[in-house]
């Protein structure tokens, strides 16, 4: 993998840049559509590539293990084969799951061990286990297998788990660095960063991470219900350490606003499910500002959805008829939402790119991100 900066915005952390991998090239800054179960959720691949103008997409280790199983994926020749997706992958290790079913799994030095959400069969994760799964699903970006922590947290056991993330890095990099990919193509591993809200251990481990000198570095255990302010102090503070030749990926942010700010805090490659889960709810995000649809006021507004949208179909289909299909709740409904609320993140991401290479980024951003937070 490699990583060119093209441009660093003056007045910011901001930067535009490019990282190419065996299956393309992704300029950033980037957000990446999340394809949980190797699909984003009602959106064809034609259209995250023509509409969407998505660059690189997210699939989940966990869910993929457990389904459709990682013969199925090695059969089809991995992830890219069996889903059609020509561009690059990235996967999540399955470290977020840890945290998400905390009723259902136990941790220990070795790994951790779990039960199925589908039929309660138990199963193990290693270090070694993530990285094999993630070799056999194919992701051209792999993580390593980290524990992320809830907020709040006990400052003794965000330390404890830290340290542990710490020891888990080391195991998948040996493993990693000692085997070889199965289908011909470069994998990148790329390592996180936690330690919660408390600044001295996210300190001590963006410097632990970055002493791994791997091609990227990720922070995890952000955005997890702490208040935005918390998570950009954590964000810079971090961005201070990691190496700037190198991308960073701030994992499951966020809102707009969110995005932008940590845009200028340093941070390059983004991901999130908020935008489908929020318009499979009728909750739309324009360059205005939100929109609810399942508001009344809608229900006779022959507008168009955002007749200044990159989406074709939002500036065809009107606001009344979205609000229709989704109190039907009709498949159609979410779907038109869906490709409506991905383009705009990724327009968000080419317009603040754009700005950085202009040199005009931090007084956009200002001027953005009092737009996207308003109600309309």
């Amino acid at each position: 993998m490699k990583f060119s900066i093209q441009q660093s915005d003056s007045a910011s952390q901001a930067r535009a840049a490019t990282i190419e991998t065996d299956h393309g090239t992704i300029q950033t800054p980037i957000f990446m559509p999340v394809g949980t179960a190797g699909t984003v959720k009602g959106i064809h691949q034609h259209e995250l590539h023509d509409t969407i103008k998505a660059q690189i997409i997210l699939g989940n280790t966990y869910h993929l293990y457990l389904r459709p199983g990682i013969d199925v994926l090695e059969k089809a020749g991995g992830l890219h084969r069996f889903n059609g997706w020509e561009g690059p992958i990235l996967t999540d290790s399955g470290g977020y799951q840890v945290y998400s079913l905390s009723h259902r799994r136990k941790i220990n030095e070795e790994g951790v061990t779990f039960q199925s959400h589908i039929d309660g069969s138990r199963h193990t994760f290693t270090p070694e286990k993530a990285i094999d799964i993630q070799r056999s699903i194919g992701a051209d970006i792999i993580m390593a297998f980290d524990e992320c922590t809830p907020y709040p947290c006990e400052y003794g056991y965000a330390k404890k788990s830290m340290a542990l993330t710490h020891r888990w890095l080391d195991r998948c990099c040996k493993h990693f660095d000692a085997g070889t990919g199965r289908y011909g193509y470069q994998q990148t591993l790329v390592p996180i960063v936690q330690g919660s809200t408390y600044r001295d251990l996210r300190k001590t481990s963006a410097e632990v991470i970055a002493s791994f000198d791997r091609p990227a570095n990720a922070i995890g255990g952000l955005s997890v219900g702490e208040p935005a302010e918390e998570m950009y102090e954590m964000t810079e503070l971090v961005c201070g350490i990691l190496p700037k030749d190198k991308p960073r990926y701030l994992m499951g942010v966020g809102t707009p606003a969110n995005l932008l700010e940590c845009i200028a805090l340093g941070i390059d490659m983004f991901d999130c499910v908020l935008p489908t889960r929020n318009a499979r709810h009728g909750l739309l995000y324009t360059s205005e500002g939100i929109l609810n649809m399942k508001n009344a006021k809608w229900k006779d507004d022959f507008s168009p959805i955002d007749e200044n949208s990159s989406c074709h179909t939002s500036r065809f289909h009107t606001k009344a008829y979205l609000r229709h299909l989704l109190h039907c709740k009709e498949l159609l409904g979410a779907q038109i939402a869906s490709l409506h609320n991905l383009s705009f993140f990724l327009w968000l991401m080419g317009e603040a790119r754009q700005h950085i290479l202009a040199g005009d980024f931090s007084s956009w951003k200002k001027e953005m991100v009092e737009k996207v937070q308003r109600r309309l």
